[in-house]
């Protein structure tokens, strides 16, 4: 049987010599040693044959190049921009609150897109508190997009619709 000191000293003797595996067996026992940085040549290609330019080559025409391809987001993000809404003011939050479009919630919305507002039109409540705040326009126009929810907790400077000034 062999001993550690007999391996280490076979191992030597492999990496020394130009021999890629070494196989000992003894009473039912078999160690194997193969050097990991055997590198096999490689087939290297001979170079194509350089031909000699013809005298007048013919004239090559610029082919025009393909549109490329767009992927599914590329599509989606074009399509948002084309739906892109035109406004001029947007109305945001003055404070850290929870939106209601309503007074109550059995009542109609106070605005919805296509609603004319003046200045001191009431367009959403924001509850800071327990305490109920409206919020107005500020603006003369018409409500172009509704940017937060009924009942979504909304922070300050939000901007929660958008007006196409008059």
């Amino acid at each position: 049987m062999l001993n550690i000191k007999d391996i280490q000293e076979i191992i030597k003797l492999i990496d020394q010599s130009s021999i890629d595996e070494f196989t000992y067996e003894a009473n039912g026992t078999a160690v194997t040693v193969k050097k990991s940085g055997a590198v096999q040549p490689a087939a290297i290609p001979a170079p194509a044959p350089v031909s000699q330019p013809a005298a007048q080559a013919p004239a090559v025409q610029p082919q025009a190049e393909p549109a490329p391809v767009k992927d599914a987001d590329s599509q989606a993000e074009e399509q948002q921009e084309a739906k892109q809404v035109q406004y001029d003011f947007e109305i945001v939050s003055p404070m850290v609150g929870t939106l209601y479009r309503a007074s109550t919630p059995e009542s109609d919305p106070f605005v919805s897109v296509g609603t004319k507002v003046g200045k001191n039109t009431t367009v959403c409540i924001v509850e800071a508190m327990k305490l109920f705040n409206e919020i107005e326009a500020e603006v003369e126009g018409e409500i172009v997009e509704i940017l937060a929810e009924d009942g979504e907790l909304v922070e300050f400077g939000q901007p929660l619709f958008r007006v196409k000034a008059n």
